[in-house]
């Protein structure tokens, strides 16, 4: 099948593209109603794909829309429309000697491609942010989610049809595998390509693809409870990372304890055992909570079980003597997504601050805050673990480029 005529289209709407930013939200706001209207609808089709998937396979919640996820997938395309548009923004601006004025100010990527698995809220998400900043989106989900997310396209395409917009402005590619590998090697039609899902699908896009790549790693969380750390503040966040929602990159994979607080250990599990989270435990840690943890939910850590991304009911702990060795375990094991010290020591913070590299590093919080939502940014496109051009949470800001504005009036370059 040839694939180009979809690229092409997506590329002629971004040439085409200039809507008031009253028009684009005006539209972002019907979308959010739309699919409230329609989620009789769409969980219709969200069920066909849930029949297909094993409960027990930890892409099922990613996969899973419920009334009031809907609700609030609505929610934030209401907060990105709400925002300010960064296009246009003067980032700096001069007068040369020559009297040359030049500015550098905001625009679109252009084309952005986005490959992604079973999270159909994706499909939202990324529609909202690109339209905000004037970006055409062209989306390829996995087969998972495919019936929820032609129903999700559809929505879309029905509000922007009812504006006079052209439907091209978001795209949602076939679901087949040759469909990917189209979109990997469209040079000259997609100028940046984001992958979202699991390391293998990272690995395989920054690998294969021609066309330029913003990764956005998995997340190997951890949080390094302190010998100053407060125990009551660490019942209430260890138990929230962990088990808020488990399928998502920010959950707590592995807690590093003190081993001057394995004492403690116990009152900070009992949650998670009320809850059903299956914990494998380093040696020292094993034997305080032999007998006092459900013992079929306790078993001996073996080192696959450090570095590991559970997505699911399960986590690691990790015992330390000193929070050098806590840092060590991070550097060896991070994905640098989000991490996190649990502490009262204003020395350890700061140095626990400066040394860990993450994209988010936490103090006395939990790591469930990494998101676009709650960081004030509408939504997110995806949480970018590299260092060029975004990082962390990505919202409008890093869907942007800038170009250089120069103004002159006859000036010529004297050799």
């Amino acid at each position: 099948m040839d694939y180009k005529h979809y690229f092409e289209n997506a590329l002629i709407a971004g040439r085409n593209a200039a809507l008031s930013p009253a028009v684009i939200n005006k539209v972002l706001l019907d979308v959010a109603k739309a699919a409230i209207e329609q989620t009789d609808y769409l969980l219709q089709k969200n069920k066909k794909d849930l029949e297909r998937m094993d409960p027990a396979d930890p892409k099922y919640d990613r996969l899973t829309l419920t009334a009031d996820r809907i609700k609030a997938i609505a929610g934030d395309i209401e907060n990105v429309a709400g925002l300010d548009s960064p296009l246009g923004k003067v980032l700096s601006e001069k007068t040369l000697p020559n009297g040359l004025y030049i500015k550098k100010v905001r625009v679109p990527l252009g084309v952005v491609g986005v490959i992604y698995e079973a999270r159909p809220n994706v499909t939202f998400d990324v529609f909202a942010l690109c339209f905000k900043t004037g970006n055409i989106s062209i989306l390829k989900g996995g087969s998972d989610a495919d019936n929820s997310n032609r129903a999700i396209m559809k929505v879309i395409h029905g509000v922007l049809s009812a504006h006079n917009i052209d439907v091209n402005f978001a795209t949602l590619l076939p679901v087949e595998r040759e469909a990917t590998e189209a979109l990997l090697n469209a040079v000259g039609f997609v100028d940046v390509l984001i992958p979202r899902g699991s390391q293998s699908l990272i690995n395989y896009v920054r690998s294969s693809s021609k066309v330029p790549v913003i990764e956005t790693g998995a997340g190997i969380v951890h949080t390094y409870f302190d010998e100053t750390g407060d125990l009551e503040k660490a019942i209430a966040i260890i138990d929230n990372a962990k088990t808020r929602r488990v399928s998502v990159c920010n959950a707590l994979d592995c807690l590093i304890i003190n081993s001057k607080r394995l004492g403690d250990l116990v009152h900070i599990t009992e949650p998670l055992g009320e809850k059903g989270v299956k914990i494998y435990a380093d040696k020292k840690a094993y034997e305080v909570l032999d007998s006092l943890y459900p013992a079929e939910l306790l078993e001996h850590a073996q080192p696959e079980h450090f570095g590991m991304e559970f997505l699911s009911m399960t986590m690691s702990i990790k015992t330390v003597d000193t929070l050098e060795q806590a840092l060590e375990h991070i550097a060896i094991n991070s994905s640098k997504h989000s991490e996190a010290i649990l502490s009262e020591d204003e020395l350890n913070i700061e140095t626990f601050l400066n040394r860990v590299d993450a994209a988010a590093v936490y103090v006395n919080t939990s790591t469930a805050f990494t998101d676009g939502a709650q960081f004030g940014l509408g939504a997110e496109i995806g949480i970018s673990t590299q260092k060029l051009h975004a990082r962390g949470p990505m919202g409008l800001e890093e869907l942007t480029s800038y170009k250089w504005i120069v103004k002159g009036n006859g000036q010529v370059r004297i050799p």
